[in-house]
């Protein structure tokens, strides 16, 4: 009895769950643009049963190629019932334009339920494959890699984003992918946007509805005006495409292909600064930014150190400009300043600050003024220079020897000499000279070891003025040894950051520019790799080692988004240098 109460209660809720629910008519399209030769599917769905009389609306301007289809379905998930009637329509538009799926209309409960109307858009007829189940063509309609960027006309110095994004509609799968090439971002300095992993969201491509996952995210800050393009991701990726077919069970059979995928190339208009009101100072700060100088000890001792910080804080392109100099007194001395930078790169631009920090060692006692200094940033929001200016620091040196001046120094009077008494007693009137016995020089060790040092030493500066004039005449090898010299000198920086990823990479690329700035004369990081080619070979340089020094370029681009070991690092770091050994010899 009890077990039978408890069936029939759990069939009261059921039903009462169903029926309490207020019931609804939905009308949901496969796609919201389509060509004219093309079908498109509409679904009625209705969420509670007990529903009667459907009638489907007025197709005016499409024709029904397949349907109605109807299907029920009905299911009791953690204490929750669902229920859904379907009906399914296959159309094809009559005319292009903006039509509308009228209203749909169903009784429920001896009310009349209404769908709400659907607007689709329909544009030329497109070009259609022979069969229409071909899992290429369906590949193509149905996965988009998409490029999308923050801003198309932003200023030199500017940061934007872009973002590349994998659209994939519910029709199919996708089992694997990978980037086959990676884009390039030439004319921009560029930064990978660290991000949490990959993450499927919904959302909309062309007016329809798509999964999507954020593949890669990078801050681009434009280094020159004009008319720039980022080149497209290439990615190989692995679907499972509906052939149309079913299995004894009713089951979609799937097919998996291996199809390639390219973004779309995107167009970057970058626009120049503007000439009016730009200060004389303006060493290309693009941003909001504030600007100080901080001394950490104000009174001290002589030959006791203190340090003066000059720091730029905020956002904008923080690690691409220069921060202004300090000027300090000829009494202070001072050493050179050390790089410090404290940032992180967001989508809206680099964040943090960046600053240099000077020892200051006094010499001698006094108060010593450090000048003022100013520095100034054009912020693009508002489209205007802003300049910054500190005030005068004051360094009291409290202890220390006193500095002297030409004001310090005394006259000097004559004044006659007065004799007095014995004055001049110790001045010896008389002398006596008697003979000092001292033994023969010519017969010493000493006259043998400097008479017989002159034909030691003869041979010994002919060996080593040959060896200095083989050397010398080494043209090869000279070369070889300021080439590599040269070589050590550019790639210091780089050096030290082996084991750090990005900053190898950017203290490697920096190294290279320079390098062909200090050997050319020009601003290599302005242009692009096609264009340094092209000034290496009018340099005369072998066409293998341009082509190995833009490989160098291109690896330091890629290096920033890919797993990259110590090994790999220490092996870039040698082929670099001997890159620029080589370069040297034939410039």
């Amino acid at each position: 009895m009890k077990l039978r109460f408890y069936i029939s209660l759990i069939i009261t809720l059921l039903t009462f769950n169903l029926y309490a629910q207020e019931g609804t008519l939905v009308a949901k399209v496969s796609k919201n643009k389509l060509g004219l030769n093309q079908r498109l599917r509409v679904e009625f769905s209705i969420n509670k049963q007990g529903s009667d009389n459907f009638t489907p609306p007025n197709f005016r301007d499409f024709k029904v190629v397949g349907g109605p289809n109807q299907s029920v379905s009905q299911s009791w998930v953690n204490g929750r019932a669902s229920f859904s009637q379907s009906y399914t329509y296959i159309i094809q538009p009559k005319r292009k334009g903006e039509l509308y799926i009228q209203s749909a209309t169903v009784e429920i409960g001896g009310k009349t339920v209404k769908s709400t109307p659907v607007k689709v858009v329909v544009l030329d007829a497109v070009d259609l494959p022979k069969d229409p189940n071909d899992p290429n063509y369906i590949a193509q309609q149905n996965i988009h890699l998409v490029a999308e960027v923050s801003k198309s006309r932003p200023y030199v110095g500017e940061g934007i984003y872009v973002e590349y994004r994998l659209y994939v509609s519910q029709n199919i799968n996708v089992y694997d992918f990978s980037t086959s090439e990676a884009p390039q971002y030439n004319g921009f300095w560029n930064q990978e946007i660290k991000r949490d992993g990959l993450s499927v969201k919904n959302g909309t491509y062309n007016g329809e509805s798509y999964r999507y996952v954020v593949l890669q995210k990078a801050l681009l800050v434009p280094t020159k005006s004009g008319k720039l393009t980022i080149d497209p991701m290439k990615m190989e990726i692995l679907i499972g495409v509906p052939t149309g077919r079913a299995d004894f069970f009713g089951n979609v059979i799937t097919k998996n292909i291996r199809r390639d995928f390219a973004s779309p190339k995107k167009t970057i208009i970058a626009k120049s600064l503007p000439l009016e009101g730009k200060p004389d100072n303006f060493n290309g700060a693009v941003g909001d930014f504030s600007f100080s100088v901080n001394l950490s000890k104000n009174a001290l001792k002589a030959n006791e150190s203190s340090q003066i910080k000059v720091r730029v804080n905020g956002k904008g392109n923080l690690k691409l400009f220069e921060i202004p100099k300090i000027t300090t007194p000829e009494e202070l001395e001072v050493y050179q300043p050390e790089r410090k930078e404290k940032t992180r790169v967001t989508s809206t631009g680099i964040r943090g600050e960046v600053y240099d920090l000077y020892t200051v060692v006094p010499q001698y006692k006094g108060k010593y003024k450090i000048p003022s200094t100013s520095f100034s940033y054009f912020n693009a929001k508002e489209k205007k220079y802003h300049t910054i200016t500190t005030e005068d620091l004051f360094v009291n040196v409290l202890e220390g020897k006193e500095l002297k001046s030409n004001s310090d120094v005394s006259s000097v009077v004559k004044q006659n000499v007065n004799t007095t008494g014995n004055n001049f007693r110790y001045i010896q009137t008389k002398t006596s000279f008697s003979t000092i016995k001292t033994d023969d020089f010519y017969n010493s060790k000493l006259f043998y070891i400097l008479l017989l040092l002159p034909l030691i030493a003869i041979p010994i500066g002919i060996f080593i003025a040959k060896k200095n004039e083989a050397r010398s005449n080494d043209i090869i090898g000279n070369k070889l040894r300021k080439a590599e010299r040269l070589a050590k000198k550019y790639l210091a920086d780089a050096q030290k950051q082996l084991g750090k990823k990005e900053a190898f990479y950017e203290a490697l690329e920096r190294a290279l520019h320079n390098y062909l700035k200090a050997k050319l004369g020009v601003e290599t990081s302005d242009i692009s790799r096609d264009k340094i080619s092209q000034i290496l070979t009018d340099k005369n340089v072998e066409n293998s080692t341009i082509d190995r020094f833009i490989d160098v370029l291109k690896d330091c681009d890629f290096a920033r988004y890919t797993p990259i070991t110590n090994v790999q690092m220490k092996e870039e770091y040698e082929k670099a240098k001997q890159i620029i050994m080589d370069l040297d010899k034939q410039l």
